[in-house]
């Protein structure tokens, strides 16, 4: 960042951490981001993006006033 960042910028900045903390826990744990096993970045790369988009599912029901609770 430039030295001349301000201060509510660098606030709302270190604010992002816990949420970003927070995203790559539930990936890493809870859609299983660290299983991948394999050896090729093709491989990592299509596993990563698979993850990602499921994550992004979830944050949108999870968000959606309309969706319906899981049974």
């Amino acid at each position: 960042l430039p030295a001349d960042t301000p201060l509510r910028v660098l606030a709302r900045l270190a604010k992002m951490r816990w949420r970003i903390e927070h995203d790559y826990r539930e990936m890493k744990h809870g859609l299983g981001l660290d299983h991948f096993e394999g050896r090729t970045w093709r491989g990592w790369h299509h596993h990563t993006t698979l993850v990602t988009a499921a994550h992004a599912f979830l944050t949108l029901r999870r968000l959606d006033p309309k969706a319906t609770a899981p049974a």
